[in-house]
């Protein structure tokens, strides 16, 4: 005979149970719209990236730099066909806005001037910087020389000017350099400097149409930016050398000839800009001749004898010397012509000069106006070369305008080199914020944003 044992279920554990099956129940809930989470999130990055992933191939492969081409090679420009692109790539079902974005040329360039500076730190490393660093106390002392050498020359010029006119004499003319050098001076350097065979560029551009002069578009919203350091500026300098080209070291079509000097001095035209460029080298080597010839007491003594011979005729206390000062004045701007003629003819020229280096005679600034009898200079094993003392000169230049100058360059030469006739700086995006919406289950939404930025 069976034993019948009696169950039953307090209400107390019934409440239990139905505790732990809520409990239970909520935490695969929980579970399951975490896992929905997680996919969406997933898929708008995966979306986000693939859009990113068709940066201009053009621009990375001249220029190291990513960018995306917000017109899709169509030159209408709208941030809808980047959200359709999102779509396609697997953020259909999510109701997408742009909280942020940010365009090449933002902040003066800044977007694209991090990514030439991170470019170039990866390519040439502590070692190229250690190097041009350490000659910057020496441009910066060839900058200060130059502002003094032009400010003793303008000086001296009119104490000169006003003592001749006080007497309502001249100084004689016949073997007078002084007038030579006036003229040259007056007349214009570049045909006086360039070397035998040089042929100067006739191109030309509308600067209206650059990037640095017309109205861009602009970007919005916050996203995070690199930090600048003090290395930048260097690393910056030499991704221009490294991408652009000189009047000596010519990149193949290009839309300006000269590039490094359109950096540099913004003309609408080679010609232009050689002109400025090679007068803003002449200046610094008129200083550093200038320095030069006040050591050398040979050469002024043979300013003071051309001095008093030249005033022969003037018996006005003290003008002698005020002539043997503009004549080492003048003697220092014709060895800085035949020194700039030494470096566009591919040579390089000492930063300092010595007797054994300095090439042109008192004398020989008779010829200076002649460009067929200027000699050509022989050049120096050491020193500097035409590329280098153009760095020199853009080092001391601001990063924004050295940028947005910089995009003038690349813009050009993707529309005329290289066929992309739709491009514009101001219509490439290096980094966005989007602001998803997406419904999950049973009414339930999910917000979340995704970045994504070149670096």
């Amino acid at each position: 005979m069976k034993k019948m044992v009696s169950g039953e279920l307090t209400a107390f554990l019934s409440l239990i149970f139905l505790l732990l099956l809520a409990l239970v129940g909520a935490a695969l809930e929980s579970a399951s719209i975490q896992v929905l989470k997680n996919e969406k999130r997933a898929d708008a990055g995966r979306a986000t990236e693939s859009v990113f992933a068709e940066y201009q191939k053009e621009l990375l492969e001249k220029y190291e730099v990513f960018a995306l081409e917000g017109t899709y090679e169509s030159g209408t420009m709208s941030e809808d066909a980047v959200l359709n692109r999102l779509s396609f790539y697997g953020a259909e079902n999510m109701q997408i806005t742009t909280e942020a974005v940010r365009y090449l040329t933002d902040e003066n360039g800044r977007p694209f001037y991090h990514q030439a500076v991170e470019y170039e730190k990866e390519k040439t490393g502590a070692a190229a910087l250690g190097d041009l660093t350490g000659n910057i106390p020496l441009w910066q002392d060839q900058e200060q020389q130059t502002e003094e050498y032009g400010k003793e020359n303008t000086e001296t010029s009119v104490e000169l000017e006003q003592m001749l006119q006080d007497e309502e004499q001249g100084l004689l003319q016949e073997d007078n350099p002084l007038e030579t050098v006036s003229q040259v001076r007056a007349g214009g350097l570049l045909n006086i400097v360039l070397p035998e065979g040089f042929k100067l560029s006739q191109k030309t551009t509308e600067l209206s149409d650059t990037v640095s002069h017309r109205n861009l578009r602009k970007g919005y919203g916050s996203l995070k930016a690199p930090e600048d350091s003090g290395a930048d500026a260097i690393f910056f300098n030499l991704y221009l050398a490294d991408s652009f080209g000189n009047a000596v070291d010519q990149k193949e079509d290009t839309a300006f000839a000269y590039e490094m000097e359109y950096l540099l001095s913004g003309r609408s035209s080679d010609a232009e800009n050689l002109e400025e460029s090679v007068n803003k080298i002449c200046m610094i080597r008129c200083a550093a001749n200038y320095a030069y010839l006040l050591t050398d007491t040979t050469k002024q003594a043979e300013a003071e004898v051309l001095a008093g011979t030249l005033c022969t005729l003037l018996a006005v206390p003290g003008i002698t010397t005020v002539v043997k000062h503009a004549l080492l004045l003048a003697w220092a701007y014709g060895e800085a012509v035949v020194d700039v003629r030494t470096l566009l003819d591919g040579k390089k020229v000492p930063l300092a000069k010595t007797a054994q280096t300095w090439q042109i005679s008192l004398t020989g600034l008779m010829n200076l106006k002649d460009a067929a009898s200027v000699q050509e200079g022989a050049g120096a094993e050491t020193g500097f070369s035409y590329g280098q003392y153009l760095q020199a000169l853009l080092l001391m230049k601001g990063k924004e305008e050295l940028s947005m100058r910089a995009l003038d360059l690349v813009e050009q030469n993707m529309k005329t080199v290289y066929g992309q006739t739709y491009f514009q700086a101001d219509y490439c995006l290096t980094g966005a914020r989007f602001h998803m919406t997406c419904p999950l289950r049973r009414e339930v939404r999910y917000e979340f944003t995704t970045v994504y930025q070149y670096h």
